[in-house]
């Protein structure tokens, strides 16, 4: 069996003038406006990885309005910890996700 070279005219050939999935899905979302929504979305969804298993397992509920991040929890002592810790949280969410995606920490 022997390897024939790429016929430059074969339609599996790259174009020039082409980009890349990720590129064309990066300037959708801008173009629509969406990476804000996108990013809360994926807080949200890594809640439990980014506070770790015994706080997620305390929180009621996550969501994020206005750039604030809403967090609902059945612990009055840990509310009070977390109140005290809350730029830490920030800061902690924020390096997480590689972005500034809240600006407050609202523990409920």
């Amino acid at each position: 069996m022997s390897l024939r070279p790429l016929n430059p005219r074969s339609p599996f050939m790259r174009k020039a003038d082409t980009i890349s999935l990720k590129d064309s899905i990066d300037a959708m979302l801008k173009a629509y406006k969406l990476n804000g929504k996108l990013s809360e979305v994926r807080l949200v969804s890594s809640w439990e990885k980014i506070m770790g298993k015994a706080i997620s397992l305390k929180t009621q509920e996550v969501f994020v309005r206005n750039r604030k991040l809403y967090v609902r929890l059945t612990s009055a002592p840990l509310k009070h910890e977390l109140n005290m810790a809350r730029g830490k949280v920030m800061v902690l969410i924020n390096s997480e996700m590689g972005e500034q995606v809240i600006d407050d920490v609202v523990f409920l």
